[in-house]
């Protein structure tokens, strides 16, 4: 009976570890499971953080960046925050991590949908047309980013790093994330601002801008300031007047006015006007002018035009 007793009380301790271990086996794969899920985190949200600083200091000082380069690297910018948003959708989550995963889902797609919404309008609040429109489109869906940092901030680390503390895991916690570093971006008019959109609607793109008036040609007649001209014939008149782009990137919807003696202005457009290209545009004077008048040709300021002295000429003709 004493053999059997201690041979019994034997197997009953070999039984326990056998269960301590195993638990403890399953602890520490659970405590691993754990840990490697904030691992994964804590990188996408490092990441994160690297692209919010490189979009914002973009947007904050262009540099030297042409309208292409900026637009290009906002579409990098968005390329980014999709990757990561699958990345995020793709993560082995163990079951204490639910809540937070789920909610983790919900702030990247928000922070992807936003970068798509202002990739996709860049390139027109860059533009001439529609400007003002795709503008307040961005500085709306910096609201969604502010939307995915207060989630973050108030659901996603405090419950993951909650859940780690629970499980006695220490040095694991997800750092911070806040996509939209600057409540200023909030407002409609730093967006503008930063863009270079005017009241009217307009854009200044990053880099030297400036185009020059170079000829003003009327029913193949060249003009010249100081130099009296005279027109003759009864068919209709039309003004050529050619400008040169001489900044370092192309303008689009280049406005040209004639007036005669100061009267109703006569407008033209060019519509895209390359880097160092020479563009036309032609305007009908109506009704046909009599005599002997001052022409006025004037080739509207580009967004970003610092010298317009070059962009205008008067000229004395004298229809017959």
């Amino acid at each position: 009976m004493l053999r059997r007793g201690l041979a019994l009380g034997g197997g009953l301790v070999v039984l326990i570890l056998i269960v301590l271990g195993i638990k403890g086996c399953l602890d520490a794969r659970a405590n691993r499971e754990l840990s490697d899920y904030a691992r994964s985190v804590t990188q996408i949200v490092d990441e994160t953080a690297q692209t919010s600083k490189t979009f914002f200091d973009k947007l904050e000082d262009p540099g030297s960046l042409s309208v292409t380069d900026f637009v290009e690297q906002v579409n990098a910018d968005r390329s980014a925050m999709d990757s990561y948003a699958s990345r995020v959708d793709s993560l082995s989550t163990p079951g204490d991590m639910g809540d937070a995963q789920r909610t983790l889902e919900l702030v990247y797609e928000l922070r992807a949908s936003a970068m798509n919404q202002i990739a996709d309008r860049m390139s027109t609040a860059l533009a001439d047309e529609g400007s003002a429109k795709a503008t307040a489109v961005i500085a709306n869906q910096m609201q969604k980013l502010l939307a995915s940092d207060v989630l973050y901030e108030t659901v996603v680390r405090p419950e993951i790093d909650s859940v780690l503390a629970s499980n006695g895991i220490d040095g694991s916690d997800v750092p911070e994330s806040s996509f939209l570093p600057d409540d200023k971006w909030l407002d409609e008019s730093e967006v503008a601002a930063a863009l270079g959109v005017s009241g009217s609607g307009e854009a200044e793109t990053p880099g030297v801008h400036g185009t020059e008036l170079v000829s003003t040609i009327v029913n193949g007649t060249e003009l010249a300031e100081g130099a009296p001209a005279v027109i003759s014939g009864e068919e209709a008149i039309e003004v050529e007047v050619q400008v040169v782009n001489q900044g370092e990137s192309a303008e689009n919807g280049v406005t040209v006015s004639v007036s005669v003696d100061g009267g109703n202005t006569l407008q033209g457009d060019i519509s895209t006007l390359e880097q160092g290209e020479i563009g036309t545009a032609t305007i009908l004077l109506t009704p046909t002018p009599k005599g002997e008048v001052t022409l006025e040709v004037n080739v509207d300021a580009v967004p970003g035009e610092q010298i317009t002295e070059n962009n205008e000429a008067s000229y004395t003709v004298t229809f017959e």
